[in-house]
């Protein structure tokens, strides 16, 4: 029984073998059709022709699931800590919904949490080795924190100014019935969505608006160049070799001129 457990434990959680790819593969591909029913169930059309459809399939998807998450339970060296995980709480709504069903009606709509589950899809492709991109990113972003905040405090400050004006020119008219008001429409105007639920109608407003239309270029473009800049600086970011003192990249594993183990 013990090399039973193990043997499912590398099918369940490993994807080295083809075995666990399979396993990897048929689960994902079964959360997408469990999310897609209850898509599609939600549509009044659909749910009221093929509710029995629906009712049966939503609990055989269950059933799956249930057995899934108690096989995981059973291989897991810790049971207990798994089922506090991140992966186990996600497994253990993943079914909670429909078992709530039986006793609140509605309930079983959670189960688009399932969604959740296919982030596995990162084990099946072995994104991991794209870990190293990742953290440079973070760094890059906790590197511009500052300047971004400063630079998020000063687009707050002209979207406050540009809302009051705007409430003072167009006169608590068009929609412009309060401050806040005017400032949501300062923000829709600089991000440039434009939802167009709110429109200046006098002379002047329609200037600031084009002044803000075109302020809302320039905003979105300091961001990206900010965070663009620090993540240049870690890419090309160097250090010396230790065994022949040349310059290779701070990320990199073994030195590109003499092939030592830098992280040794």
């Amino acid at each position: 029984m013990t090399n039973l457990r193990k043997e499912l434990y590398y099918i369940v959680f490993g994807t080295e073998s083809k075995a666990g790819k399979t396993f990897d593969v048929f689960l994902l591909w079964t959360i997408l059709f469990s999310v897609l029913v209850v898509m599609l169930e939600s549509v009044p059309e659909l749910g009221s022709r093929y509710s029995r459809e629906f009712f049966i399939l939503e609990w055989v998807l269950t059933v799956i699931f249930t057995l899934e998450f108690l096989l995981r339970l059973w291989i897991s060296p810790k049971p207990v800590a798994y089922a506090k995980s991140f992966w186990g709480i996600i497994d253990f709504l993943s079914i909670l919904p429909t078992y709530l069903s039986l006793f609140i009606v509605g309930y079983h709509y959670l189960l688009v949490v399932r969604i959740f589950r296919l982030l596995r899809v990162f084990r099946v492709l072995k994104l991991a080795r794209f870990s190293s991109e990742a953290q440079v990113l973070v760094d890059a972003l906790k590197s511009s924190l500052y300047k971004i905040s400063i630079f998020l405090l000063a687009v707050v400050s002209i979207v406050t100014f540009m809302g009051t004006i705007m409430y003072v020119v167009e006169g608590g008219e068009e929609g412009f019935t309060s401050i806040p008001q005017s400032i949501y429409w300062a923000v829709v105007t600089v991000t440039t969505v434009g939802y167009g639920d709110m429109v200046p109608h006098t002379v002047l407003g329609k200037f600031i608006s084009s002044i803000a239309m075109i302020m809302g270029y320039a905003i979105i473009a300091v961001p990206t160049g900010i965070v663009t800049v620090e993540m240049a600086k870690r890419s090309n970011a160097t250090r010396e070799c230790i065994n022949c003192h040349k310059s290779v990249e701070t990320e990199s594993t073994y030195c590109r001129h003499c092939g030592v183990n830098l992280k040794a």
